[in-house]
């Protein structure tokens, strides 16, 4: 079942832009805004495809690539514009880059998702963070999903993190294949997960057996088992996770591994096979798992 769809409705755009024209008017020097302010006007306007390709790459010359670094109130007004929009991770190119594709939109909701698609398809790196991020706030968000799994699929972490981190837009349109994917691709990338929206309201039998299949595949190996994994592999396991999981519980596993089994144990025993809840409440932990923070069990590289 998907979750239910938060996706910004087309007649609050300006509202977006507003916002967003809010933010980079209390950081940007004098200068930088009218060049900004100009652009996003001129787009406004008359949304010519060549002025707005010319506006997404000059943002970084004109506007810099500073973090963003919302406060709480503007982190709360994000929510309040759009469900689980979250823009911690933006920059200031990245926030004029997703207004100026904004006010690019003028009402034809098919060339604007052929002319997303095809920003994507020819962009360069750090337009596609930007375009990705801004998924959350753009028109037919439905029709832009198979793009958003090509960010899922990247082999470039940066990419793949635009999509996958503090964007309620794959909990909301990915269907399960499409969400295992994500997660399990976060392993290969040494990414993390504990950013990702949604985590809990998605577990899922097939995702269990993915990942449990990789903790067997990296054990025989000797590689290292990103703690985390064990987050998604718990949830729904079948007989043969649930063999895994207890001999990682009888040893076979590092102590930030059990204390990741044992939090998401305590923390949702509803969702997880009653033998290893009865083995995870049989240990003694010198810290309670559930008083960790998710963040905490993320991979070495964060």
């Amino acid at each position: 079942m998907y979750p239910q769809h938060h996706h910004l409705s087309t007649t609050a755009i300006p509202q977006a832009i507003a916002l967003l024209t809010s933010w980079l008017k209390t950081r940007l020097a004098a200068d930088a805004f009218a060049w900004f302010d100009t652009e996003l006007r001129a787009l406004q306007d008359k949304p010519e495809q060549a002025r707005w390709f010319k506006a997404l790459g000059m943002a970084p010359r004109k506007l810099g690539k500073a973090d963003l670094a919302p406060s709480a109130a503007e982190l709360q007004a994000a929510q309040a514009l759009r469900q689980g929009l979250d823009p911690t991770e933006w920059s200031m190119d990245q926030t004029a880059r997703i207004a100026f594709t904004l006010a690019f939109y003028q009402g034809d909701e098919l060339d604007f998702v052929q002319q997303v698609a095809m920003l994507v398809d020819t962009s360069e790196i750090n337009e596609l963070l930007a375009i990705f991020r801004g998924f959350a706030l753009f028109p037919q968000p439905q029709a832009l999903e198979p793009k958003a799994r090509e960010a899922i699929r990247s082999t470039m972490r940066p990419v793949y993190e635009a999509m996958s981190h503090r964007n309620p837009y794959p909990f909301e349109f990915f269907d399960e294949a499409a969400w295992n994917q994500m997660i399990v691709k976060a392993f290969f990338l040494d990414s993390s997960i504990w950013q990702i929206q949604g985590v809990d309201e998605r577990y899922n039998a097939d995702l269990s057996v993915i990942l449990i299949l990789l903790v067997q595949e990296r054990w025989a190996a000797g590689r290292f088992i990103a703690p985390e994994i064990w987050r998604c592999a718990v949830p729904h396991a079948n007989a043969e996770g649930v063999a895994v999981i207890l001999q990682a519980l009888a040893g076979k596993a590092l102590e930030r591994e059990l204390q990741v089994i044992a939090k998401i144990c305590l923390s949702h025993p509803e969702l997880c096979p009653p033998d290893v809840v009865q083995a995870v409440k049989a240990k003694s932990w010198a810290v309670d798992p559930v008083s960790l923070d998710w963040s905490s069990f993320a991979s070495a590289s964060y």
